[in-house]
């Protein structure tokens, strides 16, 4: 398999810590600014909206959108989501509602602190954009369950992997954090997985 996407991405590490739980052997290419700029041809060809990451399977399919990538490797290697209905619907419910309620409160803030994107640099919308991002955080800390080890019950699922990387960017980012006991405690299991350690690293946020 080819995996086109720069480490730096948080949607390319997604899949990377995947692969790297179900032992799937890949080839990474650097594609995404500011490294490789994936509105070429050649690229486009592959993913019309000219973001990372993308796949490339042995026979040829290609798959863009990390979350459909996830989903994918879980059912084409029977792993990474719970065959319990009930533990797939929650898994389901926290992988979705990462990429829609908790990533996107923290683009001002991760771009004004962590990148220190030109432009970012309004004190109102900084501290806006932290107060959105902690009541996220704060739902995640009250519905954490105390008795598993994973969202979804005490194996490890495709919603872990993507909440583990949201965890990790709040740690990661310059601002002031609220306790948050539970999520802390999560955040070191995942931690202390091989593939979660790879994909979570320090000097990346």
């Amino acid at each position: 398999m080819r995996v086109l996407g720069r480490a730096s991405s948080i949607n390319v590490r997604k899949v990377l810590w995947a692969l790297d739980e179900l032992e799937e052997s890949y080839d990474r290419e650097d594609w995404g600014l500011p490294i490789r700029d994936p509105k070429v041809p050649e690229f486009l060809a592959l993913n019309p909206n000219g973001q990372v990451p993308v796949i490339i399977e042995h026979d040829g399919f290609t798959l863009w959108e990390s979350n459909a990538i996830l989903l994918y490797l879980a059912r084409t290697r029977s792993s990474l989501m719970p065959t319990d209905d009930h533990a797939y619907g929650q898994a389901l419910q926290w992988l979705i509602w990462q990429a829609t309620e908790l990533n996107p409160p923290w683009g001002y803030a991760l771009n004004a602190l962590a990148r220190k994107t030109p432009g970012y640099d309004d004190p109102a919308k900084i501290g806006e954009s932290i107060e959105r991002w902690t009541r996220k955080m704060e739902m995640l800390e009250e519905q954490l369950s105390p008795t598993t080890a994973f969202v979804a019950g005490d194996s490890l699922s495709l919603a872990d992997i993507v909440l583990g990387l949201s965890i990790h960017r709040w740690f990661r980012t310059p601002m002031p954090h609220k306790a948050f006991p539970k999520i802390e405690a999560y955040y070191t299991r995942l931690r202390q997985r091989p593939a979660g350690a790879r994909w979570m690293p320090d000097k990346i946020v």
